[in-house]
């Protein structure tokens, strides 16, 4: 449980006293929404200079046609009552994507009923043999970014994460080895995004120990995770060109879900 209060302190209210902090996905809905109002462009009816960037709270809840006591509330992560209709309208205002929106529902607890099948760490020889089977790099990812099979060419594609002894996580390849840098083009970019899809997948599980344990370790070793993680940036998965430096290669790439386990995903690279 120290893992999850650490990663709540150091996500959602750094400074705050530990033990002031329930592992509660009210707080990071706070978190969200204020993360979110800030960044807002003031609204087109005012002029001239303020003290606060984005949107005030009072400006969030005309243009969402509720209270600012209710926006204050969430924003503080009190227990008070939001309607589907209500998040909608939240959601609008905020200008969220698809992505965000659905990680907004996940925080206030009112997604839409249609679950992920329950997470398993056992797979079928059929599925872990799908990689081997195809004629271009491609691996399989669990619920925590782990390659869990993967083909010869995705290991040689991979230098120092699916080739040799090393920690198959795809998050801790990309922010604790010193090799990702210099083999992903435009790192920085597709570190933002890798951390901003990590969080989509992360809020349909909220209390996965497993998961949690794994942002409150990159959080304590990656000083660029910890940035990125507090931005607040949700994506939905997106396919396309990927480059590579060492050796210059581009590929496109291609991510599909098992329809078996909708935890598992098969991502192949196609050459360009």
């Amino acid at each position: 449980m120290s893992g999850q209060l650490n990663w709540y302190k150091a996500t959602i209210y750094p400074g705050i006293n530990i033990a002031m902090i329930a592992a509660n996905p009210r707080r990071a809905l706070g978190a969200f929404i204020r993360a979110h109002r800030e960044r807002l462009p003031p609204p087109a009816a005012f002029s001239g200079r303020r003290r606060t960037p984005g949107f005030r709270r009072e400006e969030l809840a005309e243009a969402c046609g509720v209270s600012a006591t209710w926006i204050t509330w969430l924003e503080q992560g009190r227990d008070v009552s939001a309607s589907p209709h209500a998040l909608a309208r939240l959601a609008e205002a905020l200008r969220l994507a698809s992505a965000e929106r659905s990680y907004l529902f996940t925080l206030a607890g009112k997604r839409d009923p249609a679950e992920p099948a329950p997470a398993t760490d056992d797979l079928p020889p059929e599925v872990l043999a799908l990689p081997e089977r195809m004629t271009i790099p491609a691996y399989l990812l669990d619920r925590t970014w782990t390659a869990r099979s993967w083909n010869s060419l995705a290991a040689e594609l991979f230098n120092g994460w699916l080739d040799g002894d090393h920690d198959r996580n795809q998050l801790r390849f990309i922010f604790l080895s010193s090799r990702a840098p210099r083999l992903i083009a435009n790192w920085d970019d597709r570190a933002r995004r890798i951390v901003a899809e990590f969080r989509a997948d992360f809020s349909c599980r909220l209390h996965d120990q497993t998961l949690l344990a794994l942002v409150d370790d990159l959080i304590d070793r990656s000083a660029v995770f910890e940035r990125l993680w507090q931005e607040q940036s949700v994506l939905a998965r997106e396919g396309g060109e990927r480059r590579f430096i060492d050796p210059p290669r581009r590929f496109y790439q291609s991510t599909l879900i098992v329809s078996s386990n909708p935890d598992i995903r098969l991502v192949s690279l196609t050459p360009l």
